[in-house]
């Protein structure tokens, strides 16, 4: 058993996918790597748009998807932590259409610490993982001073519906499944500023599998879907921007945001990765001069096993939002594909 209270956030600089690398410095990391790879006809999807998992064909009606993601606590509890890290992972499988079917624990933990910590860590994730439905097979942990966790995952999905970023059309309306401002709460859960309800919340839209709106938006035409995650709301819509060569126009009264993450970021509990991602993503993004530096914030935020964002007829978004709502999600309807473009965003 934990002898005392562990605060893991405390142990880690950055949270969740605030920590991940920047998109400026991945690019340049990737810089000519794939330049002269010839794929394997078979795979359907791969590094070049940026999707959420890959993706490879086995036989006519069945197609593998793959994907890989860990990240350092975002909350206090190891047991919730664990079980925020695997909802996170599903959720690549999730944003591509697919049914997650097997995990593997990818985990960093330090010697230091007492065994029962890393034990609550696991239970959590594979706690989720049978909730989902997934079989987790094992795993590699190394010692590392800072804690990470999460999962490598293997699913199927119908080639002939296979979700990508690259398919938004014009006229489309943009439908969000969850409200927004995780990295910022999870920033005042980091220094004692959150509030336990403000706390819950968060704690709870984290935790929640994307699989109930992926189970709503299968019964719909996607033209396009991703999860938004560490590069942000604006950050992930503008690679699906950019991959359908397509302009969005958000309204930002729209755009949901968590219980206390405003009034949080107006007292400045903004993780780094917010500014890297603004400073990525922001020149290609167009805001109305009174809009709340605040709210621009909350758009830039890094969410850690954020909701799914799709891009489909506007009828059909209607009805998808009314059958997110039922069953509890803080879903919205938060734009529309304006135009053929390079990728731009306006917000309004």
């Amino acid at each position: 058993m934990i002898d005392k209270p562990i605060r893991l956030t405390q142990m880690v600089d950055c949270a969740g996918c605030a920590a991940k690398l920047g998109q400026r410095a991945l690019n340049d990391a990737v810089q000519g790597l794939f330049e002269g790879v010839e794929y394997d006809p078979r795979v359907l999807v791969g590094f070049g748009t940026l999707d959420d998992a890959g993706v490879f064909l086995l036989n006519e009606s069945t197609a593998l998807v793959q994907t890989l993601d860990f990240f350092p606590p975002v909350v206090d509890d190891p047991y919730m932590f664990g079980q925020i890290a695997a909802a996170n992972a599903l959720s690549d499988v999730y944003a591509m259409g697919g049914t997650p079917l097997t995990a593997l624990n990818i985990t960093c933990f330090p010697s230091s610490l007492h065994p029962s910590v890393l034990n609550a860590i696991l239970r959590g994730g594979l706690d989720q993982c049978a909730a989902a439905g997934v079989s987790v097979l094992g795993g590699h942990t190394v010692d590392d001073p800072v804690i990470k966790f999460g999962l490598s995952v293997t699913g199927i999905v119908d080639p002939n519906h296979v979700w990508t970023n690259s398919g938004a059309r014009v006229g489309d309306a943009l439908l969000l499944s969850k409200a927004l401002g995780v990295g910022i709460v999870t920033t005042g859960i980091k220094r004692g500023l959150a509030k336990d309800d403000v706390q819950g919340i968060a704690i709870d839209s984290m935790r929640t599998l994307n699989r109930g709106a992926r189970d709503i938006l299968a019964t719909k035409c996607i033209h396009a879907c991703t999860d938004v995650t560490g590069f942000s709301f604006l950050g992930h819509l503008y690679q699906m921007m950019r991959a359908s060569n397509t302009v969005a126009r958000v309204s930002s009264a729209n755009v949901p945001l968590l219980a206390g993450a405003l009034e949080l970021s107006k007292h400045g509990c903004v993780p780094g990765g917010t500014q890297r991602n603004k400073d990525y993503t922001g020149p290609h993004v167009h805001v109305a001069a009174d809009l709340d530096e605040a709210l621009i914030n909350l758009m830039y935020d890094p969410q850690s096993s954020g909701g799914l964002l799709a891009a489909l007829d506007h009828n059909e978004a209607k009805a998808a939002l009314a059958q997110m709502k039922a069953i509890g999600l803080d879903a919205s309807i938060v734009g529309t594909v304006v135009e053929v473009g390079q990728g731009s965003i306006i917000v309004e």
